[in-house]
């Protein structure tokens, strides 16, 4: 285990799970919500890890003691040592995860972006299929995952989707997959059947709910509404109640679209904003801090994080870990904590 002065200080963590646990019993607490359900969310984080100190702590104790007992003679008891082992692995190898994701904004629920990039229908084909990938993974990790803004391909496909997924350590895992994706695999569309390469871009922001830096004044933003579309439905296109935000300084526009009145849509797309304002201030502030700011290249060959290869072998492999596998079809289904892990592991 890491020594008390890096990255899991367990007491330190326990000072601030009481001090949390204090604040969030304060009467005035109860008047914020967001505030109030921001506070939950740290004590969850910070309750996460010191639960996994105790159960790794508990697991190596419970196979010490074990190991005290053992005779020579007694086979029956070689097993158990051996399963008490493999617990504690699990066990540290859980610890030491939890203790990787400690950057500030961690334990915050991810706003998500994926750009379609060179190769036309292919490459929005692509979109959907990395889409569907990450719908996956957070049924897995038994996220939530909500679908903020959506332009459909012109024949097929997704051009852009930005969703957001709720959970704990959720921006501290996806965080991992920011920067461009490609996909090697026989055309669906290519009537000759040839190889094609497609890629498409993923961005990851924090959810900012309270963030007291960053301040938005009305009048460097233009809010324009539009009628929401997509698949269909009571809310589609019936009221001009999605909403798109730009604000003038830096040229950045956000768009939302799911939620239920204007007044949702707006909320969202501020959260949004003060999102991509807040990674803009950190990329200035650290260039090349990988906590926040990702270096997304160019949508093209050559600046993939990320191969998927489906022909003429199968093969999903991360360029900046060497981590890989040949199970395709299990990645496309969401089964990706392999890449994210070891990228946690590798970046520290």
């Amino acid at each position: 285990m890491r020594r008390r002065d890096t990255l899991f200080d367990v007491e330190r963590l326990k000072s601030e799970l009481k001090e949390k646990t204090e604040l969030s019993e304060k009467p005035e607490i109860y008047t914020d919500l967001a505030k109030s359900q921001q506070i939950s969310k740290e004590i969850a984080a910070i309750s996460g890890k010191v639960g996994a100190f105790s159960r790794a702590e508990k697991t190596v104790n419970d196979a010490g003691e074990i190991i005290e007992l053992a005779d020579e003679s007694d086979e029956s008891l070689f097993a158990e040592i051996d399963a008490e082992l493999k617990e504690v692995e699990k066990s540290i190898e859980e610890m030491r995860l939890k203790a990787l994701l400690s950057g500030k904004y961690d334990n915050l629920n991810a706003i998500l972006t994926l750009h379609a990039g060179a190769g036309g229908t292919e490459a929005c084909d692509w979109t959907e299929m990395l889409y569907r990938m990450y719908i996956c993974y957070a049924q897995k990790q038994n996220y939530t995952l909500t679908e903020l803004d959506r332009l459909d391909g012109d024949e097929a496909g997704i051009k852009s989707v930005s969703f957001k997924v709720d959970g704990e350590y959720a921006y501290g895992y996806l965080k991992a997959e920011k920067g461009v994706h490609r996909l090697v695999r026989i055309s669906p569309f290519d009537a000759n059947k040839r190889r094609h390469t497609s890629f498409a871009s993923l961005e990851v922001m924090p959810e900012i709910i309270d963030d007291e830096e960053i301040t938005v004044n009305p009048e460097e933003i233009r809010v324009d509404t539009f009628r929401s579309s997509g698949a269909g439905g009571q809310k589609v296109n019936k009221t001009d109640s999605a909403i798109r935000i730009t604000h003038i300084p830096t040229g950045i526009v956000v768009s939302c679209q799911n939620e239920r009145s204007q007044t949702q849509n707006k909320e969202m797309a501020m959260r949004m904003l003060i999102s991509k304002l807040l990674e803009r201030r950190e990329a200035e502030r650290l260039e090349r801090d990988q906590d926040i700011k990702g270096e997304i290249k160019k949508i093209e060959w050559g600046s993939q994080i990320r191969s998927y290869v489906f022909c003429p072998y199968t093969l999903v492999k991360d360029h900046r870990t060497g981590y890989e596998t040949g199970d395709v079809q299990a990645v496309m289904d969401g089964d990706i904590q392999g890449f994210i892990n070891d990228y946690l592991k590798k970046s520290q």
